[in-house]
């Protein structure tokens, strides 16, 4: 236990060496040219876990080790329950039925060809197809560590998947305004609001793209923001479907007599009751803000530690199919997504 009275004290070292880390990553992302790219402190973190992982991981006390492997499992749990602390029913009911239906298509048909792609086209293995399919269909890195539990991955895995969220995310950060302004993208400012939010992988992404576009009235941005909010909390009836799905394949794998336990990702479930908490509206807004806060620092100690679990050995043998599956995806979200987003307004 990384709590017992022997191991105590290692394992809040370890815990203690991951938040300064994240602190550091927090202080790197808050920079004026880091922010200007949409780039989270969870990115910045797993980037700088990395770096430790390959080249000073030699340098501290094996038994801090615990305190990593908590701060990566236990904390990022603890962090997407509180993650719902963003959202509020009452903002998936104001964009409307359009924007849901967006959300839905796109989360779902995304994750299915990124899935798809990723294991039957180009062999690379269920877990990292998985991992960057949730990255790329739901709300980028924060999406691939809410998955990593439900599928038991590697932590280079995880690595891969949010690699690829951030080069196809930043990408669509400064492709679709360009597409936008020049006439290409034949959408109202709310259309394209919508086709933003249910798109573009990471929030502060989706942030950045309508800010981007000289002239572009605030009814875009206030679609964009509240289609990616409807995303993100689609992670949650995702996660559970990919818990019973692999507890069907395992049973149905084991023969009729093969006793499955049921996984129900608990963290999923709790993340939509605390999101249903919040559309109360009981908890005054600086103290939601405050909350988000300490939120966002916990996903970042999570990402960090991730980062430290990852050795460049073990990418070995994954050659260009990362690239190529999220690549797959994002010309499904660029192109399929602008049409997707013309029938569904005009059709709800």
């Amino acid at each position: 236990m990384p709590f017992s009275p022997a191991k105590r004290k290692d394992t809040l070292s370890g815990i203690l060496f991951v938040a300064i880390f994240a602190a550091a990553a927090t202080m790197i992302a808050d920079l004026d040219a880091v922010r200007s790219l949409g780039i989270s402190p969870l990115v910045v973190g797993i980037v700088i876990g990395i770096f430790y992982a390959n080249t000073l991981h030699n340098n501290i006390p094996s038994a801090w080790e615990g305190g990593i492997t908590f701060s990566g499992k236990k904390i990022l749990r603890f962090a997407i329950v509180f993650y719902g602390f963003r959202i509020t029913f009452q903002q998936i009911a104001e964009v409307g039925i359009d924007g849901f239906m967006v959300s839905l298509i796109m989360l779902s048909t995304t994750f299915i060809i990124g899935t798809v792609a990723g294991v039957k086209l180009f062999k690379m293995d269920r877990d990292t197809s998985m991992l960057s399919a949730s990255g790329a269909s739901v709300c980028g890195a924060a999406a691939v560590l809410a998955t990593e539990p439900v599928l038991k991955a590697e932590e280079h895995k995880t690595a891969i998947a949010v690699s690829m969220v951030v080069l196809f995310g930043t990408i669509a950060m400064f492709l679709y305004p360009v597409l936008y302004s020049a006439g290409i993208f034949d959408m109202s400012a709310r259309e394209f609001g919508i086709y933003v939010g249910g798109t573009i992988h990471e929030v502060a992404q989706v942030v950045a793209v309508p800010a981007s576009v000289p002239g572009l009235d605030a009814e875009a941005a206030n679609a964009a923001v509240i289609v990616k909010m409807t995303r993100v909390i689609m992670i949650a009836p995702m996660l559970i479907i990919l818990g019973l799905y692999f507890s069907y394949s395992a049973k149905k794998a084991g023969g009729a007599a093969a006793k499955v336990p049921l996984v129900i990702p608990w963290f999923a479930v709790y993340f939509v009751g605390m999101a249903g908490f919040n559309s109360l509206g009981l908890v005054p807004e600086n103290i939601v803000n405050i909350i988000n806060e300490i939120d966002t620092f916990l996903l970042t100690m999570a990402m960090t530690a991730l980062g430290m679990g990852t050795r460049f050995a073990k990418f070995k043998g994954y050659g260009l199919a990362p690239i190529y599956t999220a690549g797959t995806m994002f010309i499904w979200l660029v192109v399929g997504g602008y049409f997707i987003t013309k029938w569904v307004v005009g059709t709800f």
